[in-house]
């Protein structure tokens, strides 16, 4: 058997269980994800042909294959999402973003900086690294198919959602505010490249982000929805492979002008949405995307299995799994549970919100593109170490609870729903999903 056979068949293999599994493990306290990384941490056990999996080394890969990922996990996160744009309607997300996000990150790099006795480069690095949260992982707790109701979408799946949707762009001026400290602190701690950061890497990293994403956008939605011509009119023709066309088109274009194409992504994805938001395409294109995205989360996590068995966490120590775990159960859940008051959620669904903080494949590109810039005075092994403990924790741990806790919330507002009513008709999508509880 030659290495290139056995690859065939795995791919082949891997591509139905990724079709079958999200219907198995429904309703129980497991995800595909999970499945997927146990297996490849079993297959490695076994005498198959797998490849040595080194993130050091072949950074360069690692760094592309998961930020296609997530870019197309983006879109896909964007088409999804039936509730129009706005601040009142968006304050979930707002408070996740603007509070959640930057506590998490200070508590972050202050544990890395204490725990782990880094400087503070490799410390501000690691929190931003941690910073993205990734429902992918975890299909329960993000949003569904698009609908043609804006009120069907109760706020735990929407808050995740959205939220993963912006903090996976807004990251990014975090990872550049460590790279350029890493550099400054070769030259000479100084204070000299603030200016420059806030200017270019924040300001007008994300304005060209959302710009861009606004822009084609706008022209997508025209394209889709409004052109003269049948034949350009794309909605007509219910291509779903052209859900991938927009996202790299935003992608590539707002990265060519250097701002984050992560962010515009997003924004793109949610244009198209607002543009014909009752069109059937919307279906489409999303469920495209999301059966492309679940592909590639599969075959990521099973590598990421094998990276596990090989030894990825040799240079892990008590004090780097201590701030995984401190990140995922103190950190997250209490800055998450602080950020969401006064918003709609009810007590209980801010608690869930709070605890569901996932950390994915975002993370594992935001590590390999900052090595890749720049030496952080922390051998790379180390970081990797961190950094995929804490992966491999919140795969395992929001996994196995996310299916029993959103089915119980689930239960609870279709109950509560009922008692409301107290009429003969059964309660629809949009009475259980305004339920608060």
């Amino acid at each position: 058997m030659t290495s290139a056979d056995f690859l065939f068949a795995l791919l082949g293999a891997g591509a139905l269980a990724a079709a079958v599994l999200p219907r198995l493990v429904a309703g129980r306290p497991l995800s595909m994800p999970l499945v997927f990384l146990v297996c490849g941490i079993a297959l490695q056990s076994t005498p198959a042909p797998l490849p040595e999996i080194d993130p050091v080394s072949d950074r360069a890969w690692v760094e592309h294959l998961t930020e296609i990922c997530v870019v197309i996990s983006l879109m896909g996160a964007g088409l999804a999402l039936n509730r129009p744009f706005g601040l009142r309607r968006w304050r979930a997300p707002w408070r996740l973003i603007g509070v959640t996000m930057p506590l998490t990150i200070a508590a972050t790099g202050a544990l890395a900086w204490w725990l782990l006795d880094w400087p503070p480069a490799a410390a501000l690095l690691l929190a931003a690294v941690l910073a993205p949260t990734d429902p992918v992982l975890a299909s329960e707790v993000r949003v569904g198919a698009p609908t043609d109701s804006e009120h069907d979408e109760d706020e735990v799946r929407f808050a995740l959602t959205s939220e993963a949707g912006l903090n996976d762009g807004l990251a990014f001026p975090v990872v550049m505010a460590a790279i350029a400290l890493a550099a400054a602190a070769g030259t000479g701690l100084s204070g000299g490249w603030v200016g420059r950061w806030l200017l270019v890497d924040l300001v007008y990293g994300c304005a060209a982000g959302v710009l861009t994403g606004l822009a084609v956008g706008t022209l997508l939605g025209w394209l889709f929805f409004r052109a003269g011509r049948q034949a350009v009119r794309l909605s007509e023709h219910r291509e779903g492979f052209v859900a991938l066309g927009a996202t790299f088109l935003s992608y590539g274009l707002t990265e060519l002008l250097h701002g984050y194409g992560f962010l515009a992504v997003f924004v793109t994805a949610c244009r198209i949405r607002a543009a014909e938001r009752d069109h059937g395409y919307h279906a489409v294109l999303h469920d495209f995307v999301e059966q492309v995205e679940r592909l590639l989360t599969a075959g990521l996590l099973f590598l990421l299995g094998v990276h596990v068995a090989q030894g990825a966490l040799a240079s892990l120590t008590w004090q780097g799994a201590a701030v995984g775990l401190l990140v995922l159960l103190v950190a997250r859940p209490l800055t998450g549970w602080v950020a969401q008051f006064r918003t709609a959620a009810g007590p209980r669904e801010r608690l869930v919100t709070a605890f569901f903080g996932i950390r994915g494949i975002g993370s594992l590109f935001y590590l390999a593109h900052a090595l890749g810039t720049e030496g952080f005075h922390v051998p790379a092994e180390d970081l990797w170490a961190v950094v995929t403990f804490t992966v491999l924790a919140s795969v395992v741990l929001h996994g196995v609870t996310a299916s029993p806790v959103i089915s119980r919330l689930d239960r609870l507002r279709l109950l509560k729903a009922r008692r409301r009513l107290r009429t003969g008709r059964p309660p629809d999508e949009d009475d259980v999903a305004n339920e608060r509880l």
